[in-house]
């Protein structure tokens, strides 16, 4: 008899912890906010940038930075910039005379803060550690410069977390000269429109060099010279990005397609670990031109297997010099339904080496590859035919 009282009172025992274990989990689901939220890590793009999660390829993978501040990681160089000359070509602007000059990163942060329409903050020579942000838009009439020879080196401390310079929400900006280093992202734009990234060294960072998201649209990044990207992991190591893969819209774009449209990409030369120039779905309207893109660096990843990925529409490619692939010179991809088609590509010099690949490899369909791109070592397409 005693054996069966113990076995009711411990069933009596379980069976009340198992109600008070769902009353407390249902009270905390309540009241805490928490019951139809996301497990899914969000970017904070505030100043601050204590934290930042970024882009996914194709296979899904995340980038996600943790929270807390990373203690300043001294330079090394690892790597040499190419050897190869920034092409001349039309669109550069030059710097007007500088309303206030600064020495330092205490100088450089103060003249962002207080820079309004028309300031010209001229970088002397010498370093600028820490992570800046512009944030107060210029006009049409009155951009707002940033202006520095090379050896104006804004470092930003590590690898691992945080944007060198973040362009964050402004319109009419203009970056020109200077260097940028040491960063997990270098140049990162925001709802940014209508401004000039040009005659950037960027180099030594840890995912990619300089990313155009979140609807920036309509800006120009121009003969940059970029290189030593993917240090903390290759497969996201692209020079220049623009959007936002689909698989991430929901965090950075509200859900919505991030159109970052008629973005212009020319005259620049990079050495990229990824795509020297990475085109999401979503985008548009824009002009790939004039660059110069050696692949030797290319790898960390099966996506990371052409200097150019088209996954946008209504894209101009056109006089683009390329040499040393894994695979391909340019690609085409249709990630979304009806996107990564409509693209021009044309009198682009494509060397391929030994790689087994084709020149341009339309995989999306529906677009127009001319007869005057040249192409030594394999293939223009897969059928080897061109409009």
């Amino acid at each position: 008899m005693r054996l069966d009282i113990d076995r009711k009172t411990l069933v009596g025992m379980l069976a009340g912890s198992v109600i008070t274990v769902i009353v407390v989990v249902l009270v905390y689901g309540l009241f805490s906010g928490g019951g139809g939220g996301s497990d899914t890590p969000v970017e904070d793009i505030r100043p601050k940038i204590a934290r930042t999660q970024d882009t996914q390829p194709e296979d899904g993978t995340s980038k996600v930075e943790d929270d807390g501040e990373e203690e300043a990681q001294e330079f090394t160089p690892s790597q040499e910039p190419p050897d190869i000359a920034v092409p001349a070509g039309e669109g550069k602007i030059d710097c007007p005379e500088a309303t206030v000059t600064v020495g330092d990163a205490a100088g450089l942060a103060d003249a962002l803060r207080s820079a309004e329409p028309g300031t010209v903050i001229a970088l002397e020579p010498g370093l600028y550690a820490g992570r800046f942000v512009a944030s107060t838009p210029g006009t049409e009439a009155e951009p707002i410069f940033v202006c520095g020879p090379a050896e104006a080196i804004v470092d930003g401390g590590g690898v691992k977390k945080g944007y060198a310079f973040h362009l964050d929400q402004v319109s009419h900006w203009r970056l020109v000269g200077f260097t940028v280093r040491n960063s997990q992202k270098g140049v990162m734009a925001d709802k940014t429109s209508k401004t000039i990234i040009q005659g950037l060294t960027v180099h030594h960072i840890g995912d990619e060099a300089i990313h155009l998201r979140n609807f920036s649209s309509d800006n120009t990044v121009q003969y940059n010279t970029i290189y030593a990207t993917g240090l903390r992991r290759e497969k996201f190591g692209e020079g220049v990005y623009l959007g936002t893969a689909e698989s991430n819209w929901d965090a950075f774009s509200g859900g919505q397609m991030d159109r970052s449209d008629r973005n212009i990409v020319r005259g620049n030369v990079i050495r990229a670990t990824a795509e020297a120039i990475d085109i999401k779905e979503g985008t548009s309207g824009g002009t790939i031109a004039g660059n110069v893109f050696d692949g030797g660096d290319l790898g960390g990843s099966k996506h990371n297997d052409s200097w150019v990925d088209v996954k946008g529409n209504g894209y101009t490619i056109e006089g683009n010099t390329g040499s040393n692939t894994n695979a391909d010179g340019f690609q085409t991809h249709e990630i979304v339904d009806g996107w990564g088609t409509g693209n021009v590509f044309r009198a682009n010099i494509i060397n391929l080496g030994n790689s087994g690949g084709v020149g341009i490899n339309d995989t999306a369909g529906g677009n127009t590859i001319s007869c005057d791109n040249k192409v030594t070592g394999g293939p223009l397409t897969k059928k080897d035919s061109c409009s």
